[in-house]
């Protein structure tokens, strides 16, 4: 494949080409010919943890000088993609260890809080979560039912949060709760008495990642476990970093099922030529190749906002749910040019479709994206 066709390369620097080969190359040889294996066992390859690590996949905005690396949200957004190529799982455990996990330490924590962990998040010596999803709080936050009560020592938390990936292998939650009424974010460490996991099996999608409910039964955490913040806006922009990830991960996925469908088209006979020669197949490749161009453009501009501090909420929105939304039907039209062999684990379509059909929901739905654009746009607020 040439992935370049417009030649996007030219619009990056040296480094940034380097650390996006680097990834992809990590990505070829660590990540694509065991993930399969791994999907169908519904497990996380947690040898890729140190792995990750050792190539600073964690902590890559983070200042040096807790641990970080100091990249540009462009080389993040790059080595997302990579990732993602091989799979949503490895990009998920990424996204919240950047995004949900340190981001909001390095934002909203105390210089007590930052010494202790940034550090060992971006070694890969601790892996985090990030608590704030309940099973009747998704697109509505605010409606958190969790709660924190302040005590004599620190606070008492009681409630539980659901779909958490990393949940169960976490060292420590970033944990979202209702104190006196408005929204605090606390760090709770894995072993806190009353804090609970429970890994939430037989998923048809994500299976390659650790998905988990969070259960607080009176866990008392200490005073300074809490975040600087207070009210929604600390989680909303954790999410806001977090959805930045998602907007060049589907992109990989859309790459990996173009390259296989290009791929199977040239090789795949019927009536004595390779299906690609026939003009709908033809149609169907054109089309996957030119959105997943505007979509890297799209991407780059993004990264460049955000590394120069322009971007706002809605611009993450729109990249989001334009790249979920094209990844997803890629994965649907790849499916197709690869006949029933689209349904087989030898192949990564059906993998990357059943994984997309999470990704373009979590984080916040299409809908719910939909309508942070147009509010931008319009300045009519059509949530209610």
């Amino acid at each position: 494949m040439n992935r370049d066709f417009f030649h996007i390369d030219d619009l990056l620097s040296n480094e940034e080409i380097m650390l996006r080969n680097t990834v992809r190359e990590f990505t070829n040889k660590e990540i694509i010919p065991i993930i399969g294996e791994y999907y169908e066992k519904d497990k996380f390859p947690d040898s890729l943890i140190p792995k990750l690590a050792e190539l600073g996949l964690f902590g890559m905005v983070t200042p040096s000088k807790y641990g970080g690396y100091d990249m540009s949200y462009v080389d993040y957004g790059l080595a997302m993609q990579e990732l993602e190529r091989g799979d949503s799982a490895v990009r998920s455990f990424c996204s919240v260890q950047n995004s949900l996990v340190m981001f909001p330490i390095c934002e909203y924590g105390t210089e007590e809080q930052k010494q202790k962990w940034l550090p060992k998040l971006a070694s890969g010596k601790a892996i985090g979560c990030f608590g704030l999803t309940e099973a009747n709080a998704g697109s509505d936050p605010a409606g958190m039912l969790t709660t924190a009560v302040k005590t004599e020592n620190g606070y008492l938390l009681n409630g539980s949060k659901m779909w958490i990936t990393n949940g169960c292998i976490a060292d420590i939650a970033i944990v979202w709760a209702k104190l006196n009424g408005k929204v605090h974010g606390f760090i709770v460490e894995k072993g806190t008495p009353g804090f609970s996991t429970v890994e939430m099996k037989h998923k048809l999608s994500l299976r390659a990642s650790v998905t988990s409910e969070l259960i607080f039964n009176n866990c008392e955490v200490s005073s300074n476990s809490i975040l600087t913040s207070t009210g929604m806006r600390a989680p909303l922009s954790c999410l806001t970093s977090a959805r930045y990830g998602i907007a060049w991960g589907t992109i990989g996925s859309a790459m990996a099922v173009y390259q296989s469908s290009l791929d199977y088209a040239k090789e795949r006979k019927q009536f004595g030529k390779p299906i690609a020669a026939f003009q709908l197949i033809q149609d169907k490749l054109v089309w996957m190749l030119t959105e997943i161009t505007k979509g890297q453009l799209l991407n780059l501009q993004l990264g460049k906002l955000m590394d120069n501090k322009k971007a706002i909420p809605a611009n993450v929105s729109l990249a989001k749910r334009n790249n979920c939304e094209f990844a997803l039907e890629a994965a649907r039209v790849a499916r197709e040019i690869h006949g029933a062999n689209g349904i087989s684990n030898e192949y990564c379509i059906m993998r990357h479709s059943t994984n997309l059909e999470s990704v373009k929901t979590y984080e916040g739905t299409h809908e719910m994206h939909t309508l942070i654009v147009g509010k931008e746009i319009t300045g009519e607020d059509a949530f209610n």
